[in-house]
């Protein structure tokens, strides 16, 4: 059921049905979440199940501000608290040790902790009054509401769509940023990158004082995070990344077959076949970033055989966006 954001009574309507260990679809300037008490375990584990997500997966876990991610966060490096205070709230998840009992399961059995400050107004109205209940809920755990390894969701609808009206939706609008947080590692002495998105890596680094590490560069055991895997993302049609050229080449080579492929792309195309669905790409990366997730959904919904996509630029801004369509491509 999709609840109004704009109304008092549906804050205080998902607070109660986080109380009682229910889920809730999350509105976050990413995407969507499926939210639950990040300190009871039986609600994290209906997380697990609904997404049929593995249960050593870990979850993010969303905070009001720095105060309470004391409460998850056993220590916080200086140059953390840096990026806390450059960046929260915002599109920012950091992994820190994690305080002994909490968050266990969310933390997919690890010692460490993903954290994050959303941005969104209607999250923070939430946490806040999360918070403010009694007994109070510090944080929410909250993987984007989906079932696992799909496109995440950018809408309320979206979300609908995924999991029925069964499940209790906070109406907020499109998510502005399109794709999910960047990922830093804090745990093992230096900033280490999981998972790009549209943060830069340079303001990054300006804001914690000290370069930002690959995960190539120090290749020692690091945690498991959120979104990392190998296939993640995928449509239900499988998707390809060529260049335009490759991709000019492909669709001459269809000629007027109906072949119900989809086509994704910021250099301008010709198709022969009228069954062919050629969607222009936004130049600049943060639209592009924005549409991402949507424009996989429509193409899916428009009944599209394959998707191909022309693959982003290898400039930085686009780091984000050509992580996640790699992820979905590496689908089977």
């Amino acid at each position: 059921m999709l609840l109004d954001g704009t109304l008092p009574a549906s804050i205080a309507r998902a607070v109660q049905a986080l109380a009682r260990g229910e889920l809730l679809g999350l509105p976050t300037e990413t995407v969507y979440g499926l939210a639950a008490n990040a300190d009871d375990g039986a609600a994290v584990a209906r997380i697990f199940s609904t997404k049929g997500r593995p249960s050593n997966h870990p979850l993010i876990v969303h905070v009001a501000d720095r105060a309470a991610a004391g409460h998850y966060a056993a220590s916080v490096p200086d140059f953390a608290e840096k990026l806390m205070a450059a960046f929260w709230p915002g599109p920012l998840t950091l992994i820190l040790p994690r305080r002994a009992g909490v968050a266990e399961a969310a933390a997919g059995g690890q010692d460490s902790v993903g954290l994050r400050c959303p941005a969104h107004p209607l999250a923070q109205q939430l946490l806040a009054a999360c918070a403010a209940h009694q007994p109070p809920i510090r944080g929410l755990a909250a993987p984007s509401a989906n079932r696992f390894g799909r496109v995440s969701p950018t809408t309320a609808e979206h979300v609908r769509q995924e999991f029925g009206d069964a499940l209790l939706v906070l109406d907020g609008g499109a998510c502005e940023v399109g794709i999910e947080s960047t990922i830093i590692d804090c745990t093992r002495g230096v900033p280490v990158l999981l998972r790009p998105g549209v943060l830069d890596l340079a303001a990054l680094a300006r804001a914690c004082g000290q370069s930002i590490l690959s995960k190539e560069e120090l290749p020692t055991q690091q945690p498991r995070a959120s979104g990392t895997l190998l296939m993640h993302y995928a449509p239900q049609a499988p998707l390809r990344l060529m260049d335009a050229r490759q991709l000019q080449t492909a669709l001459d080579l269809l000629g007027g077959e109906d072949a119900r492929i989809a086509v994704w792309a910021r250099t301008p195309l010709r198709a022969a076949s009228s069954r062919v669905l050629l969607q222009p790409m936004p130049d600049e990366a943060g639209a592009a970033a924005h549409a991402l997730f949507a424009q996989l959904r429509a193409f899916d919904e428009a009944g599209a055989r394959l998707i191909w996509v022309e693959t982003p630029p290898p400039a930085a801004a686009w780091d984000g966006v050509r992580d996640r369509l790699q992820r979905a491509a590496a689908a089977p």
